[in-house]
């Protein structure tokens, strides 16, 4: 008989675990399963332990995992991109330079990453930049180095853009994170740069399909998913547990 574990997915990085794809689960199984997770000596040293929990499961469900000591963290939109249906890029007004770990600097990455997240209407990250760089090595492997791309403009890093196919999957493209530092926001560059991580997940790692996802907050963010052909496909409450 497969165990709830099998049902989900778990996202293990520095100092976190993730548990997705509860989707499927009854509202007694995702009861069930919470608990178990609070109860499994494995996690009992990480510090960051989270659940997803789409909007479709009853509202006791959700009382019942906050009374396990879940704390309501975000709540936010998952989109889907089919690559196939993309508008191609214009490469003539395309401006943007993407150098990955291979060829720069990750003192460069980290420092634009930082910035990047600056100011962010997504709730703020719980591991700080070490460990989000971590976090990245230990969940892709030594693949990381051509996901960890740093964008530049007229020989300027203004971003960062984060292409990766899924860790289990053969053609699921995500994007690990997406985000231009504090100066460049609001001159009509987020969607073209989002543009062409997507474009890159097909090219370069040939995924079929990109998943993302943003805080309901973050309104200019959905607005990029609108013009690059993503649509919404649930709304997830994030829940973190703290003992």
């Amino acid at each position: 008989m497969e165990s709830l574990y099998e049902k989900v997915k778990f996202v293990e990085g520095e100092n976190f675990v993730t548990i997705e794809d509860t989707g499927l689960l009854t509202d007694e199984e995702l009861q069930s399963l919470a608990g178990k997770f609070v109860r499994d000596a494995k996690y009992d040293g990480v510090r960051n332990r989270t659940i997803l929990v789409p909007s479709t499961f009853q509202e006791e469900t959700v009382i019942y995992i906050k009374d396990l000591g879940f704390k309501h963290h975000d709540e936010v939109y998952f989109v889907r991109c089919e690559l196939a249906e993309l508008d191609p890029i214009d490469t003539e007004r395309l401006s943007f330079e993407m150098v990955s770990l291979r060829d720069g600097e990750e003192g460069v990455f980290k420092e634009t990453w930082r910035r990047a997240m600056e100011g962010s209407l997504n709730a703020p990250q719980s591991l700080n930049m070490d460990e989000q760089m971590k976090s990245v090595k230990k969940e892709l492997g030594q693949g990381y180095v051509d996901t960890c791309l740093t964008a530049y403009e007229n020989g300027t890093p203004i971003g960062v853009v984060m292409p990766h196919i899924e860790p289990g999957t053969k053609d699921e493209g995500r994007i690990f994170y997406f985000g231009l530092v504090p100066e460049e926001r609001g001159k009509n560059k987020s969607a073209p740069l989002y543009k062409e991580g997507l474009h890159l997940l097909q090219s370069i790692f040939h995924a079929t399909y990109s998943v993302g996802a943003t805080s309901v907050h973050n309104k200019p963010m959905l607005k990029v998913f609108e013009k690059c052909g993503c649509a919404v496909t649930e709304r997830v409450g994030i829940y973190k547990y703290s003992k």
